[in-house]
């Protein structure tokens, strides 16, 4: 029997208020480390005669996440199919929050040396195990949960997170640099937001204390006993699931990390854009990747997720990269904005389903592992190379070539999503 309670129920707006809650805490500390790597870690942790040398260094530390993310999806999900959603959430929170705050005691190089990069890149290590771990659990919440007809509304609502925990990074790196100057923040006014975490966690554990399991898990569990090793049985039964779902992420991914730390490091240093002024614009744009996400949501119940997936993905390939070089080089601050607005609109249809459509790629005893391993790996194709690359091909040739790997990326997400297992699993059976 399926589960029949009605979207405005008590236990559904809590576990909606749980899964956005803790998305968003999640990806405001991942958010905190691009900004600051971007505009402060270079000269601090990794000194070089070259500030392109020293950005370059940064946006490496911050890939290291994204390699360390499939791990923690192994870890989690794991624990995640054999325990349950509920108390692998509230560790994978932890751990992710422990590693931010912990970011903003380090001393920097020249306090200490090369030893100071090192425990930057073994807490950034830490951030990408916990985010790893997060995402799956979150979109299981909420789907697992949804009522008939509202798999993909409540699916996009941790992916709300995204742009809620963008905004409030961006948005708290704008006040302090409002609020101080240019040496004050080099100097200690970076370690704040880092810092402001621990207040974020402790909000998010007290939400994700108060639930109970999901539906989809404890009928699971009444089945058959919890497979032995998850990991084992997605990659022997469930392999093909896993490669589409990782190329259908992959377009999103890319836009985000090219439009948020690559274009915020690139377009303050060669192309000259105020710090100020371009923070502004991202944190405007993200706005529209607020609303495609809502927007998705809502057409992936009328349609399917993987219809406006598609949806987005041609719109990654036809418009966010074709237009970046023109409208970013042009030197106004107002086609910058647009852009963003475009490229992040985009995002959102591309990434809005996915809470909704990768779930149920997989069967529930092993939902949780094979989701976050899609998820994460197409983080790391998507996410963790598009900074670094960028970076690489503008300073050679401007950002055209950046546009056309931005559009590369949209055409593979699409091919993933045209070839992927057209009848997925439902992802919210009754609890029995």
């Amino acid at each position: 029997m399926r589960n029949q309670l009605a979207p405005s129920a008590p236990e559904q707006r809590r576990v909606l208020l749980a899964s956005l809650v803790g998305t968003a805490v999640e990806f405001y500390d991942f958010f905190i480390y691009a900004v600051a790597a971007s505009l402060f870690f270079g000269p601090l942790f990794f000194p070089s005669s070259s500030p392109s040398a020293q950005l370059l260094a940064a946006y490496a530390s911050f890939g290291l996440a994204f390699v360390a993310r499939p791990v923690g999806a192994i870890l989690f999900g794991h624990f995640g199919d054999r325990v349950g959603r509920k108390s692998t959430l509230v560790a994978s929170l932890l751990l992710m929050g422990g590693s931010t705050v912990l970011i903003a005691f380090l001393p920097t190089h020249d306090d200490i040396g090369w030893v100071a990069a090192l425990l930057l890149c073994l807490l950034r290590m830490g951030q990408g195990l916990g985010l790893g771990g997060e995402w799956g659990g979150a979109a299981l919440l909420a789907v697992e949960n949804a009522p008939p007809g509202w798999r993909g509304r409540f699916g996009m609502v941790p992916q709300l997170g995204a742009p809620i925990g963008f905004i409030a990074a961006n948005g708290m790196f704008l006040l302090l640099g409002l609020g101080l100057t240019s040496e004050q923040m080099h100097d200690w006014g970076w370690r704040i937001p880092f810092l402001g975490s621990a207040l974020l966690v402790a909000i998010g554990l007290w939400v994700r204390l108060k639930l109970t399991e999901t539906p989809a898990f404890a009928a699971a569990l009444k089945e058959a006993p919890p497979e032995a090793v998850p990991i084992a049985t997605v990659i022997r039964h469930h392999l093909f699931p896993t490669l589409c779902g990782t190329l259908g992420g992959i377009a999103c991914f890319a836009i985000f990390y090219m439009a948020t730390a690559f274009l915020l490091g690139y377009g303050t240093t060669a192309l000259d854009y105020g710090r100020n002024e371009f923070l502004f614009a991202q944190i405007g744009a993200t706005l529209f990747l607020a609303v495609g996400i809502v927007l998705s949501g809502m057409l992936s119940d009328r349609f399917s997720p993987r219809t406006v997936l598609i949806t987005g993905c041609i719109g990654t390939l036809a418009l966010a990269g074709p237009l970046m070089a023109p409208l970013i080089e042009s030197g106004s601050i107002g086609l910058t904005f647009l852009h963003l607005s475009i490229a992040l609109l985009c995002m959102g249809l591309a990434y809005g389903p996915l809470g909704a459509w990768l779930p149920g790629l997989f069967p529930a005893r092993v939902r949780y592992t094979g989701a976050s391993m899609a998820f994460n790996l197409g983080a790391i194709l998507g996410g963790a190379l598009a900074p670094y690359a960028a970076q690489s091909m503008a300073e050679s040739g401007g950002l055209m070539p950046v546009g056309l790997y931005l559009s590369a990326c949209g055409a593979l997400s699409l091919i993933g999503l045209l070839i992927a297992p057209r009848r997925a699993a439902d992802p919210a059976p009754a609890a029995g």
